[in-house]
Formats: structure tokens, C-alpha cells, sequence
């Protein structure tokens, strides 16, 4: 009994740190995440800038 305890013990410490090591991996996921959905905004906004130019530009010939 006192094997099956101390197994069990030994496993619920890996588990916990296994689902913090998830944990840390889901934290920056996220992060990046964000970083490329910021990145992909600034773009959009840089396109719907140019879009008006180009089109006007192409009525003139």
C-alpha cells in the first residue's frame, strides 16, 4: 500500500508539472498570437491605403 501511494504521489507530481509546462507553452502561443494578429491589422490598414491610389491611377489611361 504504501508503494502504491508513494507511486501515486510520483505521478501527480508529473503530471503537475507537465500541465505547467503546457501552461507556459499556451502563455507564450498567445503572446505570439497577438503579436501577429497586430502585425496582420498594420497591414490591412496599409493595403486600404494604397487600394484608392491604385484604382485611381489605372482610371487615367
Amino acid at each position: 500500500m504504501e508503494q502504491r501511494l508513494i507511486d501515486l504521489e510520483t505521478r501527480l507530481a508529473f503530471q503537475e508539472d507537465t500541465l505547467q509546462q503546457l501552461n507556459d507553452v499556451i502563455v507564450e502561443l498567445r503572446d505570439q498570437l497577438d503579436l501577429l494578429v497586430q502585425r496582420v491589422q498594420v497591414i490591412e490598414e496599409r493595403l486600404a491605403g494604397l487600394e484608392p491610389t491604385m484604382f485611381s491611377s489605372g482610371e487615367g489611361e
